[in-house]
Order: structure tokens, then C-alpha cells, then sequence
């Protein structure tokens, strides 16, 4: 028998494509749906924060500027790489949620589905939402979707995985940039999304990661000038009203969530993908 002692290992953050600590040097334990011990998360700082802000506005030019098409693809890339990690995720699924391995992997399918679900969108948002109107006088009239910017996103805390995946997805798919606060007691699948993110075609800082509570970093991201949206899906009721007060000071965007999470299985509809876009209209002379 052997007493060989397991090195338990202790997650960091996911920023602007890197791995770094917490400033702070905060870790906390994660534990499975027995209480047993998973491994450490690293406790995110409101200093860490403002990294991730940073690198999530310094990435949105280049990724709301890039074409809808090539951002299907990256994210058609990221449903790839997911089903390459399945068993890992439906793993971490399990353990983290309590649920039997059939539905842990039932869950990691939905995800992957969900991916490609926002993926296809990608190339039709324009043509959903967008519009040649139609005008007295010799002039072209046109109303073009386009992405409001860095979004905050206080991720379900009971589905760590397809949750997460549903509220991110439509975030990237519209060309806006995000910072994403996991689950606290189930980050684990969230992390290893982040690896996923990081050794796909998603350049650095147009998704990031922070492990932490909610209720503590969501009213630090939504007082920020620089994030234009919040969804505070993750936050307690408590806390959503702090988000929301924080974020009028910027009067930035809050998604209207329900009290309790919905049910992540169900088909979405193109409300999220709505919510991260803004109307623009041009007038432009017609020729002679």
C-alpha cells in the first residue's frame, strides 16, 4: 500500500491570456459535493479586477473589429477543444455539482452544443438585427448591430459548467469582451474552460477569469468606467441591488435576471445576444 502523499494543486487566474496569481496572495479551498478537498482556487483582489477590465478593454478593438465569420470560427474552435476535454469536464462536472457521470457528461454535451449554437449565430446577428431602412429622399438608410463593448459577468453559481457557457457564449459571440467571475464553490470546470480559451484561437484578453465571491467582486466591476455591461446572474439578491446602484453611477447596461437560475438545458433565444448590442444608423447620399 502505498503513502505516497498527493501534491494538491492551487488554480490561478485567467488574464489577458496569462495565468497569474492573485495580487493579493488569497487562496481558498474547493471541495467536492461530499465536502471533500479538490484543490485551491486563488481569491481574487479588486486590484485583480481592474487587470482583467484593462486587458478586456485593451483586447475589444481588436475583437469587435475582426469579421463575424472569423469569429465563428474561433469559437467553433473552442466547441472542438471542449469535446477533446470532455471526460475531464464531465469529471469535474460530477464532482463538483454531485451529479451521476451520464448526467455529467449529458451536461458537457450541452455545452459544447451551446458553443456551437452561439457560433453559428455569429455571421447572422447583422443580418437579424440589422436593417436598410427605408427613407424620403435620395439617401441610403442603413441600422447596424454592433457590440457595446466589456461586459461583466457574474457567472451562475449552481451550473458551473453549461450556466457558465450560457452566459459567456453570447457575450464573445457579438464581438464584445468579457470578465467573468466563476462560481465560488464550483470553479473548477470554469478554470478549466480557461485553459481551453487559452490554447485556442481566442486572443488574449477578450475572455477573463477570476475565481472569488461574486458578491464581493460584482460591485467593484460594476462601479468601473470601463465595463459598459453587467450580468449579475451569480450575485445574491442582496448583492444585485449593490450592482445595480454601483452601476448607475456609469449608467451602464444590467441584464434583468430572474430571482433563481433558470434552466440552463432549455434552447436560448437571442435575448443575451440582444442585450450585449447597440443600434448604429447611417445616412448615406445615394450616387448621381
Amino acid at each position: 500500500m502505498s503513502d505516497r502523499v498527493s501534491v494538491a494543486k492551487t488554480y490561478k487566474l485567467y488574464i489577458d491570456g496569462k495565468f497569474p496569481r492573485s495580487e493579493s496572495g488569497r487562496t481558498y479551498p474547493v471541495t467536492d459535493s461530499a465536502g471533500g478537498f479538490l484543490a485551491n482556487a486563488s481569491h481574487a483582489s479588486r486590484k485583480d479586477v481592474r487587470d482583467a477590465v484593462s486587458a478586456a478593454r485593451k483586447a475589444f478593438g481588436g475583437w469587435s473589429g475582426a469579421t463575424a465569420y472569423n469569429r465563428g470560427q474561433v469559437l467553433y474552435r473552442v466547441a472542438e477543444m471542449l469535446e477533446g476535454r470532455r471526460e475531464q469536464f464531465a469529471a469535474e462536472v460530477s464532482a463538483c455539482e454531485g451529479v451521476s457521470a451520464a448526467a455529467a457528461s449529458s451536461v458537457v454535451d450541452a455545452a459544447v452544443d451551446r458553443w456551437v449554437w452561439y457560433a453559428g449565430w455569429t455571421d447572422k446577428i447583422a443580418t437579424v438585427l440589422g436593417a436598410a431602412n427605408p427613407v424620403a429622399g435620395p439617401y441610403f438608410s442603413f441600422t447596424v448591430p454592433e457590440p457595446t463593448g466589456v461586459v461583466g459577468v457574474l457567472a451562475p453559481q449552481s451550473s458551473s459548467l453549461l450556466g457558465l457557457v450560457s452566459v459567456l457564449a453570447p457575450v464573445v459571440a457579438t464581438g464584445c469582451t468579457a470578465v467573468v467571475v466563476s462560481s465560488a464553490d464550483r470553479p473548477l470546470p470554469a478554470i478549466t474552460l480557461s485553459e481551453v480559451l487559452a490554447t485556442s484561437d481566442v486572443p488574449g484578453g477578450v475572455v477573463n477569469v477570476l475565481t472569488g465571491r461574486a458578491d464581493e467582486l460584482g460591485p467593484w466591476l460594476a462601479s468601473h468606467a470601463d465595463v459598459n455591461a453587467i450580468d449579475p446572474t451569480g450575485a445574491s439578491p442582496e448583492a444585485r441591488i449593490d450592482v445595480a446602484q454601483q452601476a448607475s453611477a456609469t449608467v451602464k447596461r444590467v441584464l434583468t435576471v430572474p430571482g433563481d437560475e433558470p434552466d440552463w438545458t432549455r434552447r436560448p433565444d437571442m435575448s443575451r445576444l440582444r442585450h450585449y448590442l447597440e443600434a448604429k444608423t447611417v445616412w448615406h447620399p445615394k450616387g448621381t
